[in-house]
């Protein structure tokens, strides 16, 4: 894996940035949210971030979470691109669909074009919401992006609940780099992608037991 500096770019449209703005008040008006780890993320590189998913709410918290001179771009379901206005405010946002029952090669191939072009990616491993809030069995769409693009993982923590006036917290983790992972074939086997998901969740199991 290349450890070298690579820009990533800045920011984001007018979009990006005042949802940004206005999410950001949301989380500490009406959920108290509180960050911590921030530090952790080194201001150059592009990375993908992967968290646990517990809410409707983790795409933009986790978003708003980082620096704000980062774009993360999501994965989100196929259905909400199916909502005219909502398509056009989330593709505006970097948002892209995907189909949580199969992971499509176009899908594979957009997330690696949104690295490729400096932005980071946001990845929910388990590629559901947890209705218990508990870690689930990781799917290995999210190994597969992070083995083909050989970018680093930045795991973060989501805890919980998203209730009002308690605090949400999360915790941004130090990238993980897979280079023992790393190679010149242009195929995974699935015993690769088991390994980078099951380091990926150790890590988001880990954060989440300190907050």
């Amino acid at each position: 894996m290349n450890k070298g500096k690579e820009t990533h770019k800045q920011g984001g449209g007018i979009v990006y940035r005042l949802g940004h703005v206005l999410f950001r008040a949301f989380f500490t008006v009406f959920f108290r949210w509180k960050v911590y780890g921030r530090e952790n993320v080194p201001d150059d590189g592009v990375y993908v971030f992967c968290s646990n998913h517990i809410s409707w709410f983790d795409p933009p918290l986790v978003g708003c979470a980082v620096k704000p001179n980062r774009q993360v771009c999501f994965m989100a379901k196929k259905e909400l691109f199916e909502i005219p206005v909502f398509k056009n405010i989330i593709t505006k946002m970097g948002a892209f669909p995907v189909d949580r029952e199969q992971i499509s090669r176009q899908t594979i191939q957009h997330a690696l074009d949104v690295l490729n072009k400096g932005c980071d990616l946001g990845l929910f491993p388990e590629g559901t919401r947890s209705k218990t809030g508990e870690l689930q069995k990781p799917f290995l769409g999210a190994s597969l992006i992070v083995l083909k693009s050989g970018k680093p993982v930045v795991p973060v923590a989501i805890k919980g609940p998203y209730r009002l006036f308690r605090p949400v917290k999360v915790k941004i983790g130090k990238p993980v780099y897979f280079d023992e992972q790393l190679g010149q074939q242009k195929t995974f086997p699935r015993r690769q992608k088991q390994e980078v998901s099951e380091k990926i969740m150790e890590e988001i199991r880990r954060l989440r037991e300190e907050i």
